[in-house]
């Protein structure tokens, strides 16, 4: 093991920054988004008209993609974050809001209802002079339940 460290000092150095770098990013660009996110953002039963619907389906297309593309870069970060510093599941669910899949509200209201995770989301709100998230959980346990015959 000692052997394999010696021999490969560039690769934990690059490891190292990489850690640092993302830590520092998350640790700004996570709370900034979570403030900007309305209270009833997970209370809602119908969702938003989609941002640019009105727009020719080629800039569509190009958005989407961009914003998938950091939606899985986010993941990948926060999975990251789970063993290295930083704010994992936070960043998750914020990578999460930015794909778009069948079922990807109720997941993203499940996860934001998890006590630690919503406290964290409130204490950054809280923080940042925001009102609290507002969940319903009524919908939101509905992840866990099943359907009734």
């Amino acid at each position: 093991m000692l052997e394999w460290l010696g021999a490969n000092q560039a690769i934990l150095w690059w490891l190292t920054a990489f850690s640092a770098v993302t830590f520092v990013l998350t640790l700004i660009t996570v709370p900034w988004l979570i403030v900007r996110l309305p209270p009833d953002y997970f209370g809602r039963h119908r969702r938003r008209k989609r941002l640019l619907a009105d727009k020719p389906w080629w800039l569509r297309a190009i958005f989407e993609l961009i914003k998938g593309i950091i939606g899985v870069l986010l993941i990948m970060l926060g999975l990251a974050m789970l063993v290295l510093p930083g704010q994992g599941l936070l960043t998750i669910l914020i990578g999460l809001t930015f794909l778009n899949f069948p079922g990807k509200f109720r997941l993203e209201r499940w996860l934001a209802s998890r006590p630690p995770v919503l406290a964290a989301i409130n204490w950054l709100r809280r923080r940042a002079a925001q009102p609290p998230m507002r969940i319903d959980t009524d919908e939101t346990s509905s992840l866990t339940k099943k359907p009734r015959p």
